[in-house]
């Protein structure tokens, strides 16, 4: 009796695999409200300097941790749906079993660098607390700044580690994205 070639796997079951256990929506809404607190900020600054010839000395001090906080926020997100930066050249070019094993090495770096920033940064707050550090702006505890760093950078680690877990494929596949395969075989039907 021939053996029987494995069962493929049901499209709901595929489709099951690329979910994150943590979704998205995390992060596609602290952007959000990251974004709209900058905005307010920024437009209250706006209006007390053009009223009261004076501006509100806090905003820039702010402004500058929410822009951090929304470029790490922004990357996590980008590391967990595949889509952070790459010579697509190379990531998207050749045959699915390269493509995956790129994606597997480029998520596996991405891992490997944010849990290196995560523990210097854990250093960077402990001596924030330890020496008494103050903002240079507003006077505050440094480290209220400094803790989100690795909390983080362990979040981007953790998004990297689950694309490495499905096998380099983005957690939310998305078909407009350009490197997704519905597009890929879309350029090469003639």
């Amino acid at each position: 009796m021939p053996a029987s070639p494995p069962p493929v796997p049901a499209p709901e079951t595929a489709e099951a695999d690329c979910k994150p256990r943590v979704p998205l929506a995390i992060e596609d809404w602290l952007t959000v409200v990251i974004m709209a607190l900058l905005a307010l900020i920024t437009f209250a600054n706006v209006l007390v300097r053009y009223f009261t010839d004076a501006s509100f000395a806090w905003t820039e001090e702010v402004s500058i941790f929410l822009m951090i906080m929304l470029a790490m926020v922004a990357g996590s997100a980008a590391v967990a749906r595949n889509r952070h930066i790459r010579i697509e050249f190379f990531a998207d070019s050749g045959p699915p079993r390269r493509q995956r094993a790129l994606a597997i090495f480029g998520a596996a770096l991405v891992a490997l660098l944010f849990t290196l920033i995560a523990l210097l940064s854990t250093r960077l707050v402990w001596d924030d607390i330890q020496y008494g550090e103050t903002s240079p702006g507003i006077g505050i505890p440094q480290w209220w700044y400094t803790i989100w760093m690795p909390i983080v950078c362990v979040v981007i680690a953790l998004r990297a580690i689950g694309v490495m877990r499905r096998g380099g494929r983005a957690a939310a596949d998305d078909p407009s994205h350009p490197s997704s395969p519905a597009i890929r075989d879309e350029e090469r039907a003639p």
